[in-house]
This record gives structure tokens, sequence and C-alpha cells, in this order.
């Protein structure tokens, strides 16, 4: 996060897992550490698996984060991509959606009002109690995050909340029907699409050049695939998928600093999107690599792709 913040990069997010090859369970607490030794970039959950967790708890804690960042803390919500949290907390599956429903429900209205009353099916109701510390933003940002399910994104556009989309597989123009969807769903819902932000997260690493990006991330990316893979019946990670994954038109973007600039644009031509999220602590990388693709993504892609998102902006503005 440290460096994130030094190399002028704009937001760092941190996972909720509850499994022995994921480090971290409580992301709040980790971002906290963070929020002491950053000033600039902002701090978000990635996600933070709402469906299990207690929203009254969620809001205090990313708005003690706010508090501590000076307004920086932000809350991605999102059902998760694993499970292990809900027999972990006594959730029962066959709830699923309902509970991520009604408990994204009450995260708003602890957001949107001091002293909340409340009720619901999935915990005790609230009565008119106050929920303190309150954030320093006004309101504390909430985003949705989708895998590809179109009630998902329809919820967050009617809601008016800002939408990432997770690309882990497939050809990213699988998704551009999923944030057109967005759009027209958010507008028929009466909010301006304009001032609803949209990210693309994706798989991502970078190195000095195009082959050792490669050989650098496929040990880890595929030890980690694998390993899940066996849990959900996919079958194991091989270097030709992985090669096709990282091709102009793959869902992983992993090369040169060029490549992965230009694959992010390619997606801004999609999506019209205002954030990418580069998940880069997949499996076992080791740190000192992990560290160098922070450095280079902050300082030769994200110059090169903020400049070219404004030039696009530029041109559209002067037509």
């Amino acid at each position: 996060m440290e460096l994130a913040d030094q190399v002028g990069l704009d937001v760092f997010g941190v996972g909720e897992h509850h499994r022995p090859d994921f480090a971290v369970s409580s992301p709040a607490v980790a971002l906290a550490a963070g929020a002491a030794r950053t000033d600039r970039i902002r701090l978000t959950s990635a996600v933070t698996v709402l469906s299990s967790d207690d929203p009254v708890r969620v809001f205090q804690d990313f708005a003690t984060l706010d508090g501590l960042s000076g307004g920086r803390a932000e809350i991605m919500a999102g059902r998760g991509s694993f499970v292990e949290s809900f027999p972990l907390f006594g959730h029962d599956l066959d709830d699923y959606d309902e509970l991520f429903a009604e408990k994204l429900e009450l995260l708003l209205a602890l957001r949107d009002a001091e002293r909340v009353t409340w009720s619901g099916k999935h915990r005790a109701p609230i009565e008119g109690l106050g929920v303190y510390p309150r954030p320093v933003q006004q309101p504390l940002p909430v985003w949705i995050a989708v895998g590809g399910t179109p009630q998902s994104v329809v919820r967050a556009a009617l809601l008016g909340l800002p939408l990432a989309v997770a690309i882990i597989g497939g050809a990213p123009e699988r998704f551009a029907p999923l944030v057109d969807l967005y759009r027209d769903a958010a507008r028929e819902g009466g909010h301006d699409p304009a001032t609803l932000p949209v990210s693309i997260n994706s798989h991502a690493y970078v190195a000095d050049t195009s082959q050792r990006a490669a050989d650098e991330f496929f040990p880890a990316y595929a030890a980690m695939m694998t390993r899940i893979g066996r849990e959900r019946g996919w079958p194991p990670m091989t270097r030709p998928q992985f090669d096709q994954l990282r091709s102009p038109r793959g869902a992983l973007v992993v090369g040169s600093p060029q490549e992965v600039a230009e694959k992010i644009l390619f997606q801004h031509e999609l999506f019209g999107h205002d954030r990418f999220l580069a998940q880069m602590s997949v499996g076992t990388l080791p740190h000192a690599q992990a560290m160098r693709a922070i450095e280079l993504l902050g300082t030769e892609v994200a110059p090169v792709v903020r400049a070219e998102v404004a030039r696009r902006a530029a041109g559209a503005d002067a037509a």
C-alpha cells in the first residue's frame, strides 16, 4: 500500500477470505495499517463478503477507517467467489442471494442516516438506534462487485451504486453487454449513468519485458488456479492456457508496461470505465516481484493510460 501510494496509484484493495491460502480475513484491519502509512491513495475492500457479515460492524469498521485515513475509505460489497464464510458464521448457502439483498439494504440505511429503524428476515431488527462513528465522507462510497450475474448488475444500477466487474476468465468483450445493461438500468431507474463509476477488476502482472512477466507470473497463478480448480472441478492450469489468457483478447492483463497499458486501453474502448483494479497478489508470487510490478504499474502504465483516456475524452467533447 505504501509503495502504491508513493508511485501515484489511485486505489488499493484488499479481499476478504477465510481459508489458509489467503492472508486477510478482515480487510478493514489490514487497510487501517495502510492508512497510517499512506497519504493519498484510496483504500477499499475487494470484496467485503456482505452476505455473511453484519452490516452494522461493516459500516462501523469502514467509518473508522475513513476517519483514520482522512476520508479515503471505500466498501466494495459482493457475494464473494468463495463460500467458506457461510458455515463459519452460521449462514445457509440456500439463502445466498436473499442474505446479500437484505444486508445491502441495511448497509445503505446505516450510511444514509445516523439513527436507523430497520427489520429483516436474517438479522434482529434495529429500532431507532444510532450507529457510530460516522464517516468523514458523506456518503461513504459503496461499490457493488459482480462476476457476471445480470440481476446483480441491475440491482446496483437501480440503487445508483458504482459497479465493479471482475473479469477472471473469458474474453472481455463478453462483459460489455453487462456494462451496457448497467447503464441502461440506471437510466431507467432515474440515475444519470455518467455519474456512476465502473471498475474493471482483473488478474494482472507487469514486468520489464513480456517474456519475463509471463515466466514470473505463471508459476504462482497456475498453482493457485489448479488448487482452486480441484475444489470446483476444473482441469489443471497449463502454460498454453495461460498464454492464451494473456493474449490481447484474453482475461489476464500480464505483460510489459506497454502491453498492459494497451490492454487496459482496449478494455476502455469496450467499457468506458473509470477504474482498473489489478489483482497481483495471486498465489505465492515473490514479494520483490509484486513490488516491482506495483512500481511499473504506477510509474509506466498508469501515466500512459491516464493521458490516452484524457485525450479520448477531449476528443469526444470536441466532437
